[in-house]
């Protein structure tokens, strides 16, 4: 299982990559590259603060919001929002 947990930017992704590790056998991937979030089998958001500062960070980061959209609701993978992460994916 590949675990694709994305770095924009906005949140303690490093905490969210150790609960990852540690929760169960995953290769966790910090990334904010579309390609490695296309290629994963499960999809993590993270997020803390306001959302227009967090949809901010994902406008700036070319494809990202595209891949998101295409893995988590196109390809139905496996998608956890954390916090403000999922408030992204539902707006």
């Amino acid at each position: 299982m590949s675990v694709a947990l994305i770095d924009y930017g906005s949140g303690n992704v490093h905490s969210a990559q150790k609960a990852l590790e540690t929760a169960g056998n995953y290769s966790v991937t910090l990334t904010s590259d579309p390609e490695v979030i296309y290629k994963a089998s499960h999809i993590v958001l993270p997020g803390v603060g306001a959302f227009g500062d967090a949809i901010s960070q994902l406008k700036s980061r070319d494809g990202l919001i595209e891949a998101i959209q295409e893995a988590a609701l196109k390809q139905q993978k496996p998608f956890l929002g954390i916090c403000v992460g999922m408030q992204l994916l539902a707006q």
